[in-house]
């Protein structure tokens, strides 16, 4: 899903999960699926925005391919998403058959609630070849188990001014590492008097991403700490070095972030794909100023992308009928047809990858001077660096999100703002700090 509508309200939900100290009970065993089963009856599917939107047209679809089938799809609204998952889980009662859980919160719902959600393994588990391979590791809990389907990617690239290259002389081929993007950075404000690139350092939303572009997150494979890896360094270092160069433009919230690009302030912008819907959306007078290419990488062989955003569907353990459930997912979620429907109408990125091979993600765009803007998402998400999550992620992002501050605004040196944060992690957290 987009990520304008969960960036601010992320710490929030988080301050549910970790109320939860116990892991939650459903109100029965969760169901053992059979992917041969014959579906019937009704579920209820809880959604928001566009997500819901979409779901509902689906679920008519579904309909008519199964009958006897009712699918109720309900738009709880993001705000209270969370609030109503958690509550529900912990409760062991009053969830739906069927809820969406954006990816930055799924790992921590998969480990606090463990028994929470059925396992898909029957119905999804020999897709993993399909899918993003950053979403399906998320989508898996500890033991192995399928807990929930990948919905979308927020494959990211370098969104550029055109224009403002061309007035540097700086060919966007060129920027294939972060230290050419630097250094053409200084040439693009010495010839136009832009910045490079603006962000919200305070949301340490850019920190992370070029953390998991390293193929590394906030904690590692065994669950301990490594927000002060090497890593981690290096990507705090760069976005101080910008900084210091003159090179960033630091904004508050998601409006700012908007504004700043509409008004033409920075020459780049590295961002997910949905950032093509925010700028033809919000922003049409600037069209056939843009282009976008792979995201510069850290060294020569590193990886060209990352992901910013993203969701999946989840089958509660207490459903009342899952079988339907997992069946309408699946339907929804690992079918071509289904997705490509998703991103035509409704804007939603697939991480299923069959769907990327359709013709639609060929096609050129007059806004981005017809260049197929999409085939380059699509190339991309297949390598999106999976990491590792914990249900200690959101806690530990705020406190990262405040070192990133401390070094990148304020002037600390990076690895010791780093390893002052592992060290508030761990008494937080009592996790170990990775050696």
């Amino acid at each position: 899903m987009k990520r304008l509508r969960t960036l601010v309200p992320l710490a929030a939900a988080a301050l549910v999960l970790s109320g939860c100290a116990m892991a939650g009970t459903a109100s029965g065993p969760a169901a053992t699926l059979d992917p041969d089963a014959k579906v019937s009856g009704s579920i209820t599917v809880w959604s928001w925005d566009a997500a819901a939107v979409s779901l509902k047209r689906l679920a008519g679809e579904y309909e008519k391919e199964h009958s006897g089938t009712s699918i109720k799809v309900v738009d709880i609204g993001y705000d209270n998403a969370y609030d109503k998952l958690s509550v529900g889980l912990q409760a062991g009662t009053g969830l739906p058959d069927l809820v969406t859980i954006e990816t930055d919160h799924t790992p921590g719902y998969l480990s606090q609630f463990p028994a929470g959600f059925t396992d898909l393994t029957p119905i999804i588990g020999d897709k993993k070849a399909d899918f993003d391979p950053s979403k399906w590791a998320a989508s898996v809990d500890a033991s192995g188990a399928v807990k929930a389907v990948p919905w979308d990617s927020g494959t990211v690239g370098l969104f550029y001014r055109s224009d403002y290259l061309d007035a540097a002389g700086v060919d966007p081929a060129s920027l294939t590492t972060w230290d050419a993007l630097v250094t053409a950075g200084e040439k693009i404000k010495a010839k136009t008097g832009h910045t490079l690139l603006t962000a919200d350092i305070s949301s340490g939303g850019l920190f992370q991403m070029l953390l998991q572009q390293q193929g590394q997150g906030l904690f590692d494979d065994s669950g301990d700490i490594a927000v002060s890896s090497p890593q981690a360094v290096k990507a705090l270092t760069l976005l101080k070095e910008l900084n210091d160069k003159g090179l960033l433009k630091n904004v508050t919230g998601w409006d700012a972030r908007v504004t700043s690009a509409k008004n033409g302030d920075s020459a780049v912008t590295p961002e997910a794909v949905w950032w093509i819907a925010t700028l033809t959306g919000e922003a049409q007078e600037l069209s056939g100023k843009y282009g976008v290419t792979e995201l510069p990488a850290f060294g020569t062989d590193g990886a060209r992308t990352s992901n910013s955003g993203g969701s999946a569907l989840a089958v509660p353990a207490q459903a009342k009928n899952p079988q339907l459930a997992a069946s309408f997912a699946a339907f929804a979620l690992a079918d071509t047809a289904s997705q490509v429907s998703m991103m035509k109408k409704d804007g939603l990125f697939p991480s299923y990858l069959p769907a990327l091979k359709d013709p639609l993600f060929q096609q050129s765009d007059p806004y981005f001077g017809g260049q197929k803007v999409y085939r380059l998402f699509a190339e991309q998400t297949a390598k999106i660096p999976a990491i590792s999550y914990t249900a200690d992620n959101a806690k530990a992002g705020d406190i990262v999100a405040n070192a990133v501050v401390s070094s990148v605004i304020n002037g600390a040196d990076p690895a010791t703002a780093l390893k002052d944060a592992a060290k508030q992690i761990a008494t937080a957290t009592g996790r170990t700090i990775a050696g």
